[in-house]
C-alpha cells in the first residue's frame, strides 16, 4: 500500500532524526522506491555522534578518528538516495495517526505518512553530584559537540569525572586537541569489575572494541594524566564557578583544582517522543533506563510507527545504523515494496551485524554501571534543575503518598520546566522507587505532552491554513497524542 492509496498522506515514509539510525533508515527507504522525508533539528547530517561530519575541518576530523568519519560515508549514501531532507526542523508533536508537526523556517508545518521511523537517539544521564549546577560544570558530550562543531575546547584545567567509554574517548580527544586534562576521576564502584568479569567471554566476540578501549587507556597513561579509580564522595567545589573536585579514592582524600569539570555517567534513550505517543516501555535494570518495546524491525505498540537506534535501547552508532536499515525494510514490506523473501535476504546480514555489536554491551553496562550517588542522590542535591527541586523534596512527596512522577510533578513542580523532565526524569523514577520500595518499572515515568520543546507562539499562526486539508482538519479537531 502506498501513500496514494490513503487519504491525506504526503509521503510513504517519514524519518525523524539524522543520526546513524535515521540516515540509514531514510537512505534505505528511498533506495527501495519509497517517497521518503527526513526531518532533523540540526543544520546538517550526523545527529550527536556524527555532528557536523559533512563540514568538519580536516584537522578536526583527523582528531576525531575513523569512527567519526564513518558518518560521512553514511551521509553520502543518504544524499545520493533521493530522500527529501529538511534540516533545522524541530519536530514538536506527532499524533497517533502519524501526523508530524514541526517548526520549519519559522513556521509550523505538517506531514503525514503511513510509515514513520523515529530515530530520536540518546542523551547523557544526569549526574546530580554536589555542585553539579555550578558554572563550568558540563556534560562530557557537550565538549565533544563543541569539538565537532567548531573545533574548540575549554581553556584551562579540565577534570573528567564519571564512568564509561566516553570518559576515555573525550579525555583522549582533549589531549589530542592540546587541552590540559587535570585528572580523570572514575566513579565506577569496585563491585562493577567482578560483575562484568563473568560477561567478558561473550564480550571477547567484539575484541576490536575492547582493543580500542585498551589503546585509549594506554594513551592516557603514557601522557601522564592522573587517573583515580573507585572514587567516592565526589564534590564539585566553588562559589561563582567551579574551582576544584574533591573525593576519596582507595582510602585517601584528594582535591583536584580545575577550571572546568566534565561529567559523564553513560547515556540513556531519549524517550520524550515515545512517551508522547504512549508507546509500550519497559524498565531495563542493567542499563537503568526505559526502553521502547519493539520487534526486530522496529515496530512499536502503535501501528506504522517504528523506532530505531539508541532511542530504544543503548547499543552504539554501528548498531543504530543496522537497526535503522531494518526499520526501513520493515516499512517497505508493510507498504508492499518488498516481499518476505527479499526482506529476509536483506535483513539476515543486518541482524548478524547487530548481534555482533550487541555482544559487548552487557559487559560495558556492568563495568560502567553508575554508582548509587548518581541514581539515588542525597537529600540536599538539586535533581530538577529547571524548578530547583531537591532529591529530599521528592522523597518527602513519596512519604506524603505520591506514587509516581506525575503526582510528584503536581505537588512539587518537578519536571515542569522547559525540558519537560528530560534531565531529571530517570533520577526521579529511581528515587521514588527506592523510597516506596517498589521496582522502577512500577513507578512509571513523566507523562509527556506537546510541544516536545518550547516553540514561539507565533509559529502556530496559520498552521491549519498551511496544512493539507485532511491534516488541517485534525488540527482543528485537536487530534493529537492525548
Amino acid at each position: 500500500m502506498r501513500r496514494d492509496d490513503l487519504p491525506g498522506m504526503t509521503h510513504d515514509l517519514i524519518v525523524i532524526g539524522a543520526g546513524p539510525a535515521g540516515m540509514a533508515a531514510a537512505a534505505t527507504g528511498a533506495e527501495l522506491g519509497l517517497r521518503t522525508l527526513l526531518l532533523d533539528e540540526q543544520a546538517s547530517y550526523g545527529g550527536q555522534i556524527y555532528r557536523n561530519v559533512t563540514a568538519c575541518d580536516p584537522k578536526v576530523s583527523a582528531l576525531l578518528g575513523a569512527d567519526y568519519m564513518h558518518g560521512a560515508s553514511l551521509a553520502k549514501r543518504l544524499s545520493a538516495s533521493g530522500t527529501e531532507v529538511h534540516h533545522d526542523t524541530l519536530v514538536w508533536d506527532v499524533a497517533r495517526d502519524l501526523t508530524v508537526t514541526a517548526l520549519h523556517a519559522g513556521r509550523a508545518k505538517q506531514w503525514r505518512a503511513p510509515q514513520l521511523v523515529a530515530a530520536t537517539g540518546a542523551m547523557e544521564r544526569a549526574s546530580p553530584l554536589p555542585g553539579w549546577t555550578l558554572p563550568g560544570v558540563m556534560n562530557a558530550g557537550a565538549v565533544q559537540l563543541a569539538i565537532k562543531s567548531a573545533g574548540t575546547v575549554p581553556a584551562g584545567r579540565i577534570a573528567v569525572v564519571g564512568a564509561g567509554p566516553l570518559v576515555l574517548l573525550v579525555a583522549c580527544q582533549l589531549l589530542d586537541a592540546g587541552a590540559s586534562v587535570a585528572a580523570i576521576v572514575e566513579t565506577a564502584p569496585a563491585a562493577n569489575v567482578s560483575a562484568a568479569a563473568r560477561l567478558l567471554p561473550r564480550a571477547l566476540r567484539a575484541w576490536p572494541m575492547l582493543a580500542k578501549g585498551l589503546r585509549m587507556m594506554w594513551r592516557l597513561m603514557r601522557a601522564g594524566v592522573p587517573w583515580f579509580t573507585r572514587a567516592e564522595g565526589v564534590q564539585l567545589l566553588g562559589t561563582d564557578t567551579v574551582q576544584a573536585v574533591s573525593f576519596r579514592a582507595r582510602g585517601a582524600s584528594h582535591r583536584i583544582d580545575a577550571d572546568h569539570v566534565l561529567l559523564h555517567h553513560g547515556v540513556i534513550p531519549n524517550t520524550q517522543l515515545s512517551r508522547l505517543l504512549r508507546l509500550e516501555h519497559r524498565w531495563d535494570e542493567r542499563q537503568l533506563s526505559w526502553h521502547v518495546v519493539t520487534d526486530a524491525f522496529g515496530q512499536t505498540s502503535l501501528a506504522g510507527l517504528r523506532m530505531a537506534g539508541d532511542g530504544t535501547a543503548i547499543a552504539g552508532a554501528y548498531a543504530a545504523e543496522a537497526a535503522g536499515e531494518l526499520a526501513a525494510l520493515g516499512a517497505a514490506q508493510a507498504l508492499g515494496r518488498i516481499d518476505g523473501a527479499a526482506l529476509s535476504m536483506r535483513a539476515d546480514p543486518l541482524r548478524r551485524a547487530l548481534a555482533a555489536q550487541l555482544a559487548i554491551r552487557p559487559f560495558l553496562d556492568e563495568l560502567y554501571r553508575p554508582p548509587k550517588a548518581i541514581t539515588h542522590p542525597r537529600d540536599e542535591i538539586i535533581v530538577c534543575r529547571c524548578e530547583e527541586v531537591s532529591a529530599g523534596k521528592i522523597r518527602e512527596m513519596a512519604r506524603l503518598g505520591c506514587v509516581g512522577p506525575n503526582q510528584t510533578k503536581f505537588f512539587s513542580r518537578c519536571g515542569m520546566g522547559p525540558c519537560q523532565g528530560r534531565v531529571c526524569g530517570n533520577v526521579v523514577t529511581q528515587v521514588l522507587a527506592d523510597e516506596l520500595g517498589i521496582p522502577p518499572g512500577e513507578v512509571g515515568a513523566y507523562r509527556i505532552r506537546a510541544p516536545l520543546k518550547p516553540i514561539p507562539l507565533g509559529a502556530l499562526a496559520g498552521l491549519a491554513e498551511d496544512a493539507p486539508p485532511s491534516l488541517s482538519k485534525s488540527v482543528a479537531n485537536g487530534e493529537h497524542a492525548e
